[in-house]
């Protein structure tokens, strides 16, 4: 691109403006290993075993406090060998006595362990699926009545293994049996909630379920304290870029002329980076906005797709080859292939939390259609995604192979042009170099992030590796944003016609 920053700085302001940049990576990365807390909690609560001949329907049933329900240890009891499975209530009330949630949690996802007992007579059989009947309840007031906000008849596929000998010699011992995804709530607004499951059973509903004898649920939320990092960070950050893509268009407007489609790139990549970093979650901390989850999945999916699309027209205008460009239909295809897989994953992430915005139990991996319908979604995504990435990579390839062409072209030029020519090409490999390493360091972080224990000593300190993840990704693509409008905001020397004109040359 023409007569820009990046072309007019000297490389000692160049070398202090990427000195600057780094320090601020570090602090990304050190508030989230140092400072900042891990970034979920996870609550184990085992359910209590409420009897009721009404079911969940009929009246809610919580394990303590006033109106406690009526209780059994174990399905051993004499009393329980009297009852039918309708009439067991599983009851969990969260949190545990004496604490309380807060919104600062922002959301709540409830995960199934059930503790099935094998028995020669009753065992599981295959591809069996476990029928629930869920409510869930809150309060805001220990002593209030308890408001019912969600129920549904749910259906979850139960996979289990037993690793013994299936013989009467292990009756007994338990089958071991994958967590069940139940509930995924976008906002943590009240102090209390109750949840209340049954299981019906008749001819038709849980069969071959075997013996189930307790259910754990665990409840997992992010952690307050670092909600309070990750919003002071995109509450700094989200008035830097806003002030920084403003200033790039006030540029852009003073240069008189009609904007080159990278300029457009740019600006559209600086406006998605400030919808990213927008703190919308600060209104979860007054209101119940249970889109919350829903609208931060599309504020990263804008962001990466303006991303995505400015890195192939990045590219393409250094191409140098004297192709036609500097028109958005020049890139067509690859644009349209970001498009096409935002769009799918979007549709995708509609069907999911989209519904649970008036049902929070539904899944769409519940049946085998929807299961169907999820993995299409996802292959066909992420067909896109590599064919857009071996584009990309094609088209690296070409600007590089171009420029080491131009490059010996150089030798016949004065000494002044040469070293100006070769001051541009420099700039444009380290600025892709730098491209390339952010992608890298972020499956890099990604890897460590899932191959770690979330936590690793260092001195005195633990370094929390989950929150440095999140945090220093979340400031190395801000960051990134921040230099590439920066750099690339059209220069006002007096030296920017005459770097016009040269640049002219070489793609000539």
């Amino acid at each position: 691109m023409s007569g820009a920053i990046i072309e007019n700085m000297s490389t000692k302001k160049l070398i202090f403006f990427g000195l600057f940049i780094l320090s601020f990576q570090l602090l990304f990365v050190l508030l989230g290993a140092f400072i900042a807390p891990s970034p979920t909690a996870a609550v184990s609560y085992l359910a209590t075993k409420c009897i009721s001949r009404h079911g969940v329907a009929g009246s809610l049933l919580a394990p303590w406090g006033p109106g406690q329900c009526q209780q059994i240890r174990s399905f051993d009891q004499p009393v329980a060998k009297m009852l039918d499975a309708n009439d067991i209530v599983f009851s969990v009330h969260i949190p545990v006595p004496g604490t309380e949630m807060s919104p600062w949690f922002q959301y709540m996802l409830l995960v199934l362990q059930v503790d099935v007992s094998f028995r020669v007579i009753n065992q599981i059989e295959g591809d069996v699926v476990l029928t629930v009947d869920a409510g869930l309840a809150y309060r805001d007031v220990l002593t209030s009545d308890w408001t019912t906000k969600f129920h549904s008849m749910e259906e979850r596929p139960l996979r289990c293994a037993f690793a013994l000998p299936k013989t009467y010699e292990n009756e007994g011992r338990f089958y071991e049996c994958d967590p069940v995804p139940l509930m995924e709530l976008g906002s943590v607004a009240h102090k209390y909630y109750l949840l209340n499951l049954r299981l019906p059973a008749n001819s038709t509903t849980n069969v071959g379920v075997g013996e189930i004898k307790d259910v754990l649920v665990v409840a997992i939320h992010q952690n307050g304290g670092f909600t309070k990092v990750w919003l002071s960070m995109k509450t700094l950050s989200a008035p830097g870029i806003c002030g920084a893509t403003l200033w790039y268009w006030h540029r852009i407007v003073l240069a008189a002329r009609q904007p080159a489609l990278l300029e457009q790139a740019i600006l559209a990549l600086g406006v998605s980076t400030v919808m990213l970093d927008l703190p919308a979650e600060w209104l979860s901390l007054v209101l119940e906005r249970t889109w919350m989850l829903l609208f931060v999945d599309v504020q990263q999916g804008v962001f990466y797709g303006a991303l995505f699309c400015f890195w192939i027209i990045f590219c393409g205008e250094h191409l140098m080859d004297g192709g036609r460009r500097n028109r958005l239909a020049a890139y067509w295809w690859q644009v349209g292939l970001v498009l096409f897989g935002s769009a799918v994953l979007l549709f995708f992430d509609l069907s999911e939390r989209g519904t649970h915005l008036t049902n929070p139990f539904y899944s769409i991996w519940a049946s085998d259609m929807g299961t169907m319908a999820a993995t299409t979604f996802i292959v066909v995504a992420a067909i896109s995604a590599c064919l857009y990435f071996l584009s990309l990579c094609g088209t690296v390839i070409c600007v590089f192979r171009n420029i080491g062409k131009k490059m010996q072209q150089l030798h016949a030029m004065p000494p002044a042009r040469r070293q100006r020519y070769q001051g541009i090409i420099f700039r444009f490999k380290f600025l892709m170099l730098v491209t390339l390493a952010c992608a890298a360091l972020t499956i890099v972080f990604f890897i460590l992030n899932q191959v770690s224990e979330g936590n690793l000593p260092c001195g005195h300190y633990t370094l929390k590796v989950h929150s440095a993840f999140l945090t220093g990704i979340f400031g190395m693509w801000n960051l990134y944003v921040f230099s590439i409008v920066f750099l690339y905001a059209p220069s006002h020397k007096k030296g920017s016609e005459s770097a016009h004109s040269l640049n002219a040359d070489v793609k000539n």
